[in-house]
């Protein structure tokens, strides 16, 4: 099973709730950072990992003399990466997407391929024995997308190579960008379930409401965790994230107190799930519900006879 953790804004408490699920998971599981803009999953599971592998985007890196500027490759573009000045074709790589339609089109055949390095991914354990894999995006690169791909890609080898070590394969637990936009979108649409995490502030609940919003359309099962639950002051916040719930058949699934004890691990990088037996308690319930919520989610019609989402009509 492949379970996405995501939130609807940075800072709700995805990675914590993540890293501890990593910890007392009880089945084989691979630990996944899929935050490639900002990944911080090793923070708390502190991985040795091997040598990263970096991963290019084929893009058109120049143009034969057989160019006739005809502008079949610029007018193909969506992305702008490519321009007629006059009668001069200009190439703008890092605003390539590597879909490949200029290579296509060109009369001529007049590109020639380069590639530009998006980032690199690696694998590892974490210091409690669970593999883990992570991604990192090429400082100054702003397209994630591919990266994600190739990450996910590697998670699943990592689960096939497991499954036939020991015989079951194991689950993947991935820590997703924050927000809707493409990256966490890239990243849930290869996942069968999703928990979203979220923050009972003003703030954090329209970003919860957002959430749902664009994960709903996706064919997975959907789970909520609330985090900083009974925060002083805040009574009306966490009814409101449990109303909404309520209204759309969504699944609270926990409900994470706001305790100073859990902020103070958190400063100093450790997992929830150790710092008491009452905390690992909590994230042990809250795997059995998961579990219990999204059993079968491989037969729940999410998937196509490829593994891969079945596109929504």
């Amino acid at each position: 099973m492949r379970i996405a953790i995501a939130s609807g804004k940075g800072g709700a408490g995805k990675t914590c709730v993540a890293a501890s699920l990593s910890r007392v998971w009880p089945r084989p599981r691979i630990a996944v950072d899929a935050d490639v803009e900002a990944p911080n999953l090793h923070i708390f599971l502190q991985p040795v990992l091997d040598a990263p592998e970096p991963w290019h985007l084929a893009v058109p890196a120049g143009l034969t003399s057989a160019c006739t500027a005809c502008g079949a490759c610029r007018d193909i573009c969506r992305y702008s990466a490519i321009a007629r000045f006059g009668k001069k074709i200009k190439l703008f790589p890092d605003m390539c997407h590597g879909c490949g339609g200029c290579f296509a089109v060109c009369p001529e055949q007049a590109l020639t391929e380069g590639k530009r390095e998006l980032g690199s991914v690696a694998r590892g354990k974490a210091a409690f024995g669970v593999p883990y894999i992570e991604g990192a995006t090429r400082v100054g690169e702003v397209m994630t997308p591919p990266l994600l791909r190739r990450l996910l890609a590697c998670a699943g080898e990592m689960a096939q190579a497991n499954a036939r070590a020991q015989g079951a394969e194991p689950d993947l637990i991935c820590d997703c960008p924050p927000g809707v936009s493409c990256p966490a979108v890239t990243a849930a649409r290869h996942a069968q379930a999703l928990v979203m995490v979220a923050d009972p502030t003003p703030f954090g609940f329209h970003d919860f409401t957002l959430a749902w919003q664009a994960f709903s359309q996706l064919p997975l099962k959907l789970g909520c965790v609330i985090n900083r639950a009974a925060m002083p002051g805040n009574a009306g916040g966490d009814e409101r994230v449990r109303a909404f719930c309520r209204e759309r058949g969504l699944p609270v699934l926990a409900e994470l107190p706001f305790e100073r004890e859990a902020a103070l691990a958190y400063s100093q990088g450790r997992l929830l799930a150790d710092i008491s037996p009452a905390w690992r308690q909590r994230f042990e319930e809250l795997a059995a519900r998961m579990l219990e919520a999204f059993r079968n989610c491989d037969q729940a019609g999410c998937l196509d006879k490829g593994g891969r989402h079945a596109r929504l009509s």
